[in-house]
């Protein structure tokens, strides 16, 4: 039986991102590390496996982009975070029915956990994949960035502010294993990063992705120096509002935030209005957040579903509109899901965006 003690690594205190890194990511204890998580018998279900035909959309899209940067002879697509590669396997499919494109593209995957890579690589096994731990090995561009359900996954750091000064929220383990929540004094670093954000200086409640914009900061380099872009979909709000978005799941169940640590999964929201200041300080343009269900919808996933459906039985049609409702309806995935698109390119015409 492992103790809560085990995620500080002999420190008493750590902030709240450094901490669930520790839950979500160590190398043995952690929840990406020690068990699988998606799908009926895991912890959530992505889109990907709700229907191929979103990753067919993602294909399509990725050709579309292709295109939009003039066919060129070398063109890398970057999946962030593969999940256990359902999305990929799904694209090179795809892929195959474009002979052009795909003798023109290389697909790389990064992925921070060694048991889902493992899974990646039994259900791929294609030897024009390749595994990435940094963006070094991509060297002639452009380079297409895409991430689905990735950002929320990256720890957040949490801060408070009371009267002008900014307090971070830390966890201390008690002699009962019992984990209480601190603010200290936040480090001079920390504030100057926040109050370099217009869209957080008039919170009293701040999440700050540090270490996700830190990510963030590499793949803007490369896309600044190669042309390129990044699509990220994923669950969040547009307007910050004081709130605090940490949750856990298990087995699709909401999970009190210390219960079942390393067992089950930990997430933020999303805030995308910071992304798209974070792309903009970073010389990247950007095109009008959408939802996903927006972005679905003017990639043509109801006519692809509607001509699929022709051919099928009444249970399979049955199925295949329930997954669609699922991904499209705003009660469920189709507006709290957002669909981000930042680019370094004369042209802006990228399909799925007015």
């Amino acid at each position: 039986m492992k103790t809560n003690k085990i995620f500080f690594k002999n420190s008493k205190i750590l902030p709240v991102d450094s901490f669930f890194k520790n839950v979500l990511y160590d190398k043995k204890f952690g929840y990406y590390n020690s068990k699988f998580p998606l799908g009926k018998k895991g912890d959530f279900i992505t889109s990907p496996k709700i229907s191929s035909l979103f990753s067919e959309i993602i294909a399509i899209w990725i050709i579309s982009c292709w295109e939009t940067f003039g066919k060129p002879k070398n063109f890398n697509i970057v999946e962030l975070g593969p999940g256990d590669g359902s999305l990929a396997s799904i694209l090179l499919r795809s892929f195959k029915k474009f002979p052009e494109f795909n003798s023109k593209k290389k697909l790389f995957l990064f992925e921070e956990s060694w048991l889902l890579k493992k899974i990646q690589k039994r259900k791929i096994n294609n030897k024009g994949v390749r595994w990435i731990n940094n963006f070094n090995e991509i060297k002639k561009g452009p380079v297409v960035f895409f991430g689905n359900e990735f950002f929320d996954a990256i720890p957040i750091k949490q801060f408070k502010k009371l009267k002008n000064s900014i307090f971070e929220k830390n966890y201390i383990i008690e002699k009962n294993n019992k984990i209480k929540q601190v603010f200290k004094k936040a480090s001079v670093s920390n504030v100057r990063d926040i109050k370099s954000y217009k869209i957080l200086k008039k919170l009293k409640f701040i999440e700050y992705p540090k270490l996700g914009l830190k990510e963030l900061k590499k793949i803007t380099k490369k896309i600044s120096m190669l042309n390129g872009c990044i699509l990220l979909i994923d669950y969040g709000y547009s307007k910050p509002n004081n709130q605090n978005t940490l949750q856990s799941v298990i087995q699709h169940k909401k999970n009190k935030l210390f219960n079942n640590l390393g067992r089950a999964d930990i997430t933020a929201h999303v805030n995308f209005a910071l992304l798209n200041e974070f792309f903009l300080k970073n010389n990247l343009k950007t095109k009008n957040l959408i939802s996903q269900k927006e972005f679905l919808e003017n990639m043509g996933l109801v006519e692809r579903a509607n001509i699929l459906a022709k051919k099928m039985r009444f249970t399979q049609k049955t199925d295949l509109y329930l997954r669609i409702q699922r991904l499209l309806s705003p009660k469920m995935m189709g507006e709290l899901f957002k669909v981000i698109l930042a680019y370094n390119f004369k042209n802006n015409n990228f399909t799925g965006f007015k």
